[in-house]
């Protein structure tokens, strides 16, 4: 059982993703409600049937004090699409700094960027134009409801009313 459900906060925003089990419970002792559940799939036990969340909401608001994405090697690799931002490769994957720390580039989501050790090297201690490598993305800070739609892997189409930012919703 590994499938996933979006969890909300109890207005509604994208919170976190947990597991079917984890979900079902939250919704049984009555700390969630159940906003969105599979239309072809149920929780079985001898005697019931239930039906399995896609999308729970909490009856109690969690204030997360802050609600970014943390910076981490995994979670880079996930917004590069786990390829080499220079040559499309999957292989010995690594991390570079577009600017070198050694002439003042720093640690951060617009600065990290995927690289496989092959094009890492041939960098070197340059930037992407002076070793006459051109980067397939620019690199970005991902915000948290854009991590959790495009980078968390597979998501259930009854997540996506909860996970576009107000910009898209008045677009659409």
């Amino acid at each position: 059982m590994g499938r996933k459900v979006l969890v909300l906060n109890s207005d509604y925003s994208a919170l976190s993703i947990c597991s079917v089990p984890k979900a079902f419970l939250l919704v049984y002792l009555s700390k969630a409600e159940l906003v969105a559940e599979s239309e072809a799939l149920f929780l079985r036990t001898v005697d019931k049937e239930f039906p399995m969340p896609t999308v729970i909401r909490l009856h109690r608001y969690v204030h997360l004090p802050y609600k970014g994405v943390m910076l981490t090697r995994q979670n880079i690799f996930r917004r590069d699409g786990h390829q080499c931002q220079y040559c499309g490769t999957t292989e010995d994957l690594t991390l570079d700094h577009v600017i070198p720390k050694s002439r003042g580039g720093k640690t951060n989501w617009d600065n990290l960027l995927t690289a496989c050790k092959r094009c890492n090297s041939r960098k070197g201690d340059f930037t992407p134009e002076e070793a006459n490598l051109k980067m397939r993305h620019k690199p970005f800070k991902p915000s948290f409801i854009v991590f959790l739609r495009d980078f968390s892997g597979v998501i259930d189409d009854s997540w996506m009313p909860f996970l576009t930012t107000k910009r898209e919703r008045i677009y659409d």
